[in-house]
């Protein structure tokens, strides 16, 4: 179980995120939602122990903040949301993916074991990767490139994914797939997984539950349909959510009566 606890973050001495608590049960998807600015990315990585907190992070009952920073990678990693679109190295697939078990070994590449190599290639086959594994990082599309970014992710086993925009960069079908992939890589392992979500309907098919942010607190919390269904949702956005969502299914319901 991950439970957050009175947490407060921010930079340079200013509070972006302020008394933030919930808890996330083993084999859980909490999806995180809210405006720009609102604090969704600093919640991750002080999670993450990236930035520096107040109040308290508990892995499995274990308080992170005197983890040291090699075993916290075994139970916590975190994708950002610009990852998939950076490139500094050129690596190829399989040594940027194996970058995932350094956490497990004493030192990169040349120390792998045979149980990393399993791990590695398993991953790289479920996100449809094991044909280019030896391929340059820098020569791919963006949509691939975050799925190996992913794929990195994953290969570190921990009990907590952190994922900031996951479908970030993918087309629609590949979104679909990659999020169906993550529920069901959560429930058989039975992990943890919070992810930042801009598309409501993305965060509908993929969360069980959310937490809804606003200038850095949680306006609403609880499961995924309940807080897509409550009013919160038009406050937090200024927008009339379920009338939008309304008039854009009846386009797609016109359009597809017009063409049968």
């Amino acid at each position: 179980m991950i439970l957050v606890k009175d947490l407060f973050a921010g930079y340079n001495g200013l509070d972006v995120i302020r008394n933030i608590s919930f808890t996330v049960q083993n084999g859980e998807c909490l999806c995180v939602l809210g405006p720009n600015g609102c604090g969704k990315s600093t919640l991750l990585k002080s999670i993450a122990r990236i930035i520096e907190y107040r109040g308290a992070v508990f892995v499995d009952g274990i308080d992170i903040s005197s983890v040291p920073r090699k075993k916290l990678a075994k139970k916590i990693s975190l994708l950002g949301q610009s990852q998939g679109v950076q490139v500094f190295f050129p690596y190829t697939v399989f040594e940027t993916v194996s970058m995932g078990r350094y956490a497990y070994s004493r030192g990169f590449l040349k120390s792998l074991s045979a149980e990393d190599r399993v791990i590695i290639e398993n991953i790289l086959t479920k996100l449809d990767l094991i044909g280019i594994k030896n391929k340059m990082i820098d020569e791919l599309s963006g949509g691939t490139l975050q799925r190996v970014f992913l794929a990195r992710t994953l290969a570190q086993t921990p009990d907590l994914i952190l994922l900031d925009e996951p479908a970030n960069h993918l087309d629609l079908k590949n979104q679909i797939e990659l999020l169906d992939f993550l529920k069901m890589w959560v429930k058989e392992n039975n992990k943890t997984l919070i992810g930042v979500f801009h598309d409501l309907n993305m965060a509908r098919k993929f969360g069980d539950i959310a937490i809804v942010m606003n200038t850095g607190t949680i306006a609403a919390g609880g499961k995924i349909d309940e807080v897509l269904n409550s009013d919160i949702l038009n406050q937090v956005y200024g927008l009339d959510i379920h009338k939008f969502m309304t008039e854009a299914l009846g386009k797609w319901d016109n359009s597809f009566i017009c063409t049968k």
